[in-house]
């Protein structure tokens, strides 16, 4: 079983729509996939037109793998599941900061589903958090989104320091440039200063597109509404980079 964390510390670059569409291919290519939405807004569980239960559930999300596992839904996509975000996931740093080795409780639970399944795709809060260390730990690789331009680029960086303050191999980062608009110098000036100072950037690119936009309109991953446009391959190759990155 693998664990891909869609992360980004700065919002607004693509992170959601990342996660929807790499567990759309995951589970397309057959892979038993499960998405779970820890961002308390709710985008991917919205866009897989899943409602989660009314109930604060938030304090018990950590305790045991029973728990998350009442709390998992299917999707309308074949080998796809998804847990559902509640507004109450804000709370997750209270609860885990009154646990043992709290650092490391969600890779201690996502272990205990390796029987139920192959892929698991983590939509992560923009945020470095005791939440976002909890990630890091348990990912085997952290996605990450990047606009070309300096906004996005600086929060890179400190993602870097971050996880070398914390001992976490770096190696886990995996950056791709996101929202591309090539017609535009700063992006071009920005994406080669950033592929020298961090040469291991993914190959991948995904442009700036208005069917992107359209995932919340429509609900669904591209794939389910924009199988013929440019987006979708470019979100393919991102997937096979990956994949063939994880070995999956």
């Amino acid at each position: 079983m693998k664990v891909i964390a869609c992360y980004s510390f700065k919002g607004g670059v693509g992170k959601t729509s990342t996660a929807i569409n790499m567990a759309w291919f995951a589970a397309d290519s057959g892979q038993r996939t499960l998405l779970i939405d820890l961002d308390p807004q709710g985008a991917s569980t919205y866009c897989f037109r899943i409602k989660s239960k009314k109930q604060d559930w938030s304090d018990q999300f950590f305790s045991n793998h029973k728990t998350l596992v009442k709390h998992i839904k299917g999707s309308d996509f074949d080998n796809l599941d998804l847990v559902p975000a509640q507004l109450s996931f804000r709370q997750f740093d209270i609860a885990l900061s009154d646990m043992k080795k709290a650092d490391k409780r969600l890779r201690r639970l996502l272990r205990s589903l390796r029987p139920y399944y192959d892929c698991i795709i983590l939509d992560c809060p923009p945020s470095i958090s005791l939440l976002s260390e909890n990630v890091f730990n348990a990912a085997d690789m952290v996605l990450v989104p990047v606009i070309p331009n300096a906004l996005s680029e600086r929060p890179l960086y400190q993602l870097y320091d971050f996880f070398d303050s914390k001992d976490i191999p770096v190696k886990r980062i995996m950056p791709f440039f996101s929202m591309v608009q090539a017609q535009k110098r700063v992006h071009i000036d920005a994406m080669q200063r950033i592929k020298a100072n961090r040469p291991k950037m993914l190959k991948s690119r995904i442009p700036f597109s208005s069917d992107v936009e359209k995932m919340s309109e429509y609900r669904a991953p591209v794939a389910e509404f924009a199988a013929s446009k440019p987006v979708f391959s470019h979100y393919n190759n991102l997937w096979s980079e990956v994949r063939q990155k994880l070995k999956v």
